[in-house]
C-alpha cells in the first residue's frame, strides 16, 4: 500500500499564523504538524509515502523532512500542486506514484491518537472499493456527517445545518487504484475544486464504500485557531504532559 499525505493549501483559517509559512509546518506541541500524519502512516505499516504540497514554502518540506530517515524511511516522495484544486485533484498528482496499488490518503493537518494498523491490514487483504474513517464529534455540522444503517454507510452529508448524527468522516481514506479513474470523471464543485466527497459518493453508489471507526481521539489542527490549540494540548498529553491553564 502507498501512502499520500496532502500538505498544500493556503491555511486561511489559521491566518495570520500562516502568513509566512505553510500551516503543516507550524508547531504542534514539540513537533511540526506534518510529523504527526507521517508517524501515523509509519506506525500503521505504510512506509512508501508521498507528500503533496504547494505554494511558496514547498522547498521547506524537503529541508525539514529530507529522505524521511528520522521516521525510519529509506525515501520520501514529493509532488507539487499548483493552485487550489481540491483534495481529489491533489490526490490525482500521486497517480504515477501509486500505480496499481491501494492507497492510504491522509490530510496533513489531521492526526490520530492511535495507529490504524488493523484497518490497513484488512484493506491490504481485500483492496477493493474505498474505506472512510469515522469518529463521533461534538460539532458534526463542521464536517461531512456519515449516516449509517447498521454497518452500512447510507450517505455522507457535507456540513449539514441539522446533522442526523454526530458521526463524521475524518481526513483519512483508503482507495483501490480505480480512484484515479473516478477523479477523471469529476466536475469542479461550486467552489471550483474537485471534491473528495464526490469520490466517496461514487464508491457509495456502487455499494463499495465501507467505514472504519478509529480508536482514541482525532484532531483536525487546521480547522480553526481553537482546534489548533486543542491539537497542541492533545499532542502534549500524548507526550505525558498535562498542561493546566491558569484561567
Amino acid at each position: 500500500m502507498k501512502g499520500v499525505i496532502l500538505a498544500g493549501g493556503l491555511g486561511t483559517r489559521l491566518y495570520p499564523l500562516t502568513k509566512v509559512t505553510n500551516k503543516h509546518l507550524l508547531p504542534v506541541y514539540d513537533k511540526p504538524m506534518i510529523y504527526y500524519p507521517i508517524q501515523t502512516l509509519v506506525d500503521s505499516g505504510v512506509t512508501d509515502i508521498m507528500i503533496v504540497t504547494g505554494g511558496n514554502n514547498a522547498g521547506d518540506f524537503l529541508r525539514l523532512l529530507g529522505s524521511g530517515k528520522e521516521f525510519g524511511l529509506k525515501h520520501l516522495n514529493y509532488a507539487y500542486q499548483e493552485g487550489e484544486g481540491g483534495i481529489a485533484e491533489a490526490l490525482s498528482l500521486a497517480e504515477h506514484f501509486v500505480g496499481n496499488d491501494p492507497v492510504l490518503l491522509m490530510l496533513g493537518d489531521n492526526f490520530l491518537e492511535k495507529p490504524i494498523t488493523d484497518a490497513v491490514r484488512r484493506f491490504r487483504e481485500n483492496p477493493h472499493g474505498a474505506v472512510i474513517f469515522v469518529t463521533e464529534v461534538e460539532h458534526p455540522e463542521w464536517y461531512g456527517v456519515v449516516e449509517m444503517d447498521g454497518d452500512r454507510v447510507v450517505r455522507i452529508i457535507e456540513k449539514p445545518k441539522d446533522p442526523p448524527s454526530n458521526l463524521v468522516a475524518i481526513g483519512v481514506y483508503m482507495y483501490d487504484s480505480r480512484v484515479f479513474d473516478m477523479i477523471r470523471q469529476l466536475k469542479p464543485s461550486a467552489r471550483g475544486e474537485l471534491e473528495i466527497t464526490d469520490v466517496n459518493n461514487m464508491y457509495l453508489e456502487r455499494g463499495e464504500l465501507r467505514c472504519e471507526r478509529i480508536e482514541g481521539w482525532w484532531a483536525d489542527a487546521g480547522e480553526s485557531i481553537e482546534m489548533y490549540l486543542r491539537a497542541n494540548l492533545l499532542a502534549a498529553r500524548l507526550n505525558g504532559v498535562e498542561i493546566k491553564l491558569p484561567f
